[in-house]
């Protein structure tokens, strides 16, 4: 079944040049041909361009200060010393007024640029360049057409997004994630009258910005199926089995870790775990953050999963039945990651595709 593809050139505009990582300027990987190499495995698929939408249900996922942020840094960085002083063209925080530094002083508000960056930011590794908000926002923009198309009678939808979004807080960015699209779609979906919406995240990393935009809601569940931050993975601090959401969310999330090097059986069948944990709950919508970076050739997990496991994958949550939403999250590889989508949507689509 053939499932409608949802994309914007706008987001191929975020161009992150470099990341920090332990203080030393790397390669980015979270590149604009990515778009590209996705495009290119899903011709088969009917294409559409995303619609503008207004901003309502993104201000409900993200605080204000955080939009306006985003939408002014890279101007405000432009017009500063940066560049001139140290050739630092994007924008990059050096400084994070953590609880540690506070030590329970109210602060005074950070003037300098490279100081506020910290406020907002969580990491090195998330740079903010001249496209990077009008590309960020695009990616809103696909999300909720994808969400739009199901509305009007899809059984599924997929949306390219780019950059991804899933470590995104109601607060902060990081982890080459600057707007939470699928909080975003699932924002929409509950407003189209789901009143029980499920989301699986089968990124090889754990979506620590979705688990805290649903963590005290029942009406979200959030599961993530990740490699184990305890092993030293990003984003280190969250994504373990305890993690179950607080006050009327308890229980509404669930992580399920895996260990480094796990592969195709261990992978689905940790999919399979969730995707009967959102049956039992009786959500009636579903959003997959669909996270290709748990393929073996990736070089940013230590995963090894197999495009034959997200096939499967595919087929685990595509035979629940549920309308469903794929927003892409990682996946890095640019030989490979296509494949690794057009299989998951292969799986997922052999149980309806547009309707």
């Amino acid at each position: 079944m053939r499932i409608p593809v949802v994309w914007s050139p706008v987001t191929r505009e975020h161009q992150p040049r470099h990341e920090v990582w332990v203080g030393v300027p790397t390669v980015g990987t979270e590149v604009p041909e990515r778009v590209d190499a996705i495009l290119a495995a899903l011709a088969e698929h009917p294409l559409h361009e995303a619609v503008p939408h207004d901003d309502e249900l993104l201000e409900v996922v993200h605080d204000g200060d955080l939009l306006a942020f985003l939408e002014g840094a890279s101007a405000a960085w432009a017009a500063g010393p940066y560049e001139e002083l140290v050739g630092q063209d994007r924008v990059v925080p050096y400084f994070f007024p953590t609880p540690a530094l506070l030590a329970g002083m109210e602060p005074h508000p950070a003037t300098a640029l490279h100081a506020q960056t910290g406020e907002h930011c969580y990491d090195t590794m998330t740079l903010v360049g001249p496209g990077t908000w009008a590309a960020a926002r695009a990616a809103v923009d696909v999300a909720l057409t994808a969400v739009d198309l199901v509305v009007e009678g899809a059984r599924t939808a997929y949306a390219l997004c780019r950059p991804p979004g899933h470590h995104v807080t109601p607060r902060g960015y990081g982890g080459s994630c600057y707007l939470n699209n699928a909080a975003v779609a699932a924002e929409a979906l509950r407003d189209a009258g789901h009143e029980r919406v499920a989301v699986v995240d089968v990124d090889a990393h754990h979506g620590n910005g979705t688990q805290a935009v649903f963590w005290e809601r029942a009406d979200v569940l959030y599961g993530s199926l990740h490699v184990d931050p305890g092993a030293g993975w990003f984003p280190h601090v969250f994504g373990h089995a305890d993690e179950v959401g607080g006050g009327a969310g308890e229980g509404a999330t669930r992580n399920l870790p895996l260990a480094e090097g796990a592969g195709d059986e261990p992978w689905v069948a940790a999919v399979e775990d969730l995707a009967g944990w959102v049956s039992d709950a009786g959500c009636t919508a579903l959003v997959v953050s669909l996270g290709v970076d748990a393929a073996g050739v990736d070089p940013e997990s230590p995963l090894q999963v197999t495009d034959a496991g997200f096939a499967a994958a595919g087929r685990v949550l595509g035979g629940r039945g549920l309308p469903s939403v794929l927003v892409q999250e990682g996946g890095y590889d640019l030989g490979s990651m296509g494949a690794a989508v057009a299989a998951y949507l292969g799986g997922h689509g052999e149980h309806g595709g547009a309707a």
